[in-house]
């Protein structure tokens, strides 16, 4: 393979370097004035990356350095869309990052975001262990440097502790079960392993070990304790990012390594996988019930999303990774909806995010409310908006692989998580409140990154071209 063929393979990632490079450059070079329009030049940036990465170069499969990194036309839709939803996360940050406080390190904050980034394209076209280790492991450090961004204030720094200890504990888990599999199999190649997987002991202990470190980076119980600390702790933008794009990134791997190396013990993931989604969905909507904060809210609904993202995974098929990568984008406009409107009312009121503060909101500013109406329908799963469809195709991969009562139980929790999501409908429109949220006008940025969500929640439940064209590069994976 020539320098051409391997630029033209791994042109997502040559491009995001570049980008970062770009990023890191501009703050070092602009000064006070330059640095006002950091903002609309990384933004600029981020629609040229993914108008590039959105069409798939090649229609087949490609290696690269030796099988270690893998091409397929399917991880470069994944990747846009990731890169586009780190598109509406910068959108939705530009009025934090124009605080005092924060203004000085809005360099820091793209490049970290957009570092993390660059490790998850990495764990996706991953074709051997170790790259797949690395790849997450740049995703995870800088993301701990993100959680403890706001060091000084709101249990940041705190949070930021949790996650990288947490991280550590999980990364140590997986790299000790990769060692048990290089033990075992003689490689660390996802092509050649899959032939030299028999089932034995070592190798069942060595992939729970392996899932539990992927099981972290989703969030899946019992690997969540986390979760609420952090996502209540860090910046909501950061919380935000957290919830969708390093989740999405995470399912979409499990699944490919799971169904590429794993496959000839499918008997035992399946089984472990049941058990993690089960206990996932009813003890995340369990708990979310009681919350009273919007961002540890919001993160136990992310809990029980992931939830639902691994029925997709357990079927095993290209229709199940189909439904996975439907199931991430409508989950990702929908959860970026209602954190855009967190941080919108947050950085508007002085930091207000509990729910008691949301009562009335609809009174003093209908559009906001509305928006996270909208949003909270499409998470819970109500015709006619996207996740209604999202959800019935992932119940329908796991449905046509035999797993009738996993579907039931899943199915008697979208009726729990509905009660939990019409709390907070009813908190905006039917509470009184006496001092409700002042009236305030989001900033353009802000606003344009709500339209966006809005009408992937409105316009992917009735658009089937979106479903039939990543159906189309998963059947030919």
């Amino acid at each position: 393979m020539n320098w051409s063929d391997i630029f033209s393979c791994m042109y997502t990632e040559i491009a995001l370097a570049g980008v970062i490079i770009v990023a890191l450059l501009y703050d070092l070079i602009a000064g006070g004035r330059g640095r006002r329009f950091f903002h609309p030049v990384m933004c600029t940036l981020m629609v040229l990356f993914i108008a590039g990465t959105i069409v798939p170069w090649h229609s087949g499969e490609m290696e690269a350095f030796g099988g270690m990194y893998v091409y397929a036309p399917v991880y470069s839709i994944v990747k846009a869309l990731l890169a586009a939803g780190t598109l509406i996360v910068f959108l939705q940050s530009d009025s934090w990052l124009r605080r005092q406080d924060t203004s000085f390190k809005r360099g820091e904050f793209y490049v970290l975001t957009l570092s993390t980034l660059l490790g998850m394209d990495f764990m996706i076209s991953a074709g051997h262990f170790m790259m797949f280790f690395i790849g997450m492991e740049l995703a995870s450090v800088p993301m701990a440097c993100l959680v403890a961004f706001d060091k000084y204030k709101d249990n940041s720094a705190e949070a930021g502790a949790k996650y990288i200890l947490s991280a550590l504990f999980a990364s140590g888990l997986m790299l000790y079960g990769i060692s048990f599999f290089y033990g075992t199999a003689g490689t660390l190649y996802f092509s050649d392993m899959a032939g030299r997987i028999d089932g034995s002991p070592l190798q069942i202990m060595a992939m729970v070990f392996f899932f539990s470190g992927l099981g972290f980076k989703i969030s899946l119980v019992p690997f969540h304790l986390w979760t609420a600390d952090t996502y209540q702790g860090a910046p909501t933008s950061v919380t935000s990012y957290l919830s969708v794009i390093s989740k999405g990134a995470a399912a979409f791997t499990l699944m490919v390594i799971l169904v590429k190396v794993f496959a000839p013990i499918a008997e035992y993931w399946q089984v472990m996988l049941y058990i993690v989604i089960v206990l996932s969905i009813t003890i995340a909507n369990i708990f979310a019930i009681r919350q009273k904060n919007l961002k540890r809210f919001l993160a136990f609904s992310s809990i029980s999303q992931a939830g639902y993202i691994m029925l997709a995974v357990i079927s095993g098929t290209p229709h199940g990774m189909t439904t996975l990568v439907f199931y991430v984008l409508v989950y990702m406009v929908a959860n970026l909806a209602a954190f855009g409107v967190i941080s919108a009312v947050e950085q508007n009121s002085g930091g207000k995010v509990d729910m008691d503060d949301y009562n009335g909101l609809y009174s003093t500013n209908p559009r906001l409310a509305v928006t996270m109406t909208l949003a909270l329908f499409s998470l819970a799963g109500i015709p006619p908006f996207a996740g209604f469809f999202s959800k019935f195709f992932v119940f329908a991969a796991a449905f046509e692989q035999g797993f009738h009562v996993l579907v039931f139980i899943a199915l008697i929790n979208t009726v729990i998580s509905l009660y939990y999501y019409l709390l907070v409908v009813k908190a905006m429109f039917i509470n009184r409140n006496d001092s409700p949220v002042a009236p305030f006008k989001t900033d353009l940025s802000t606003r344009t990154g709500l339209v966006l969500c809005l009408a992937g929640i409105l316009i992917l439940g009735i658009a089937s071209s979106v479903y039939d064209g990543i159906s189309a590069f998963s059947f030919g994976m």
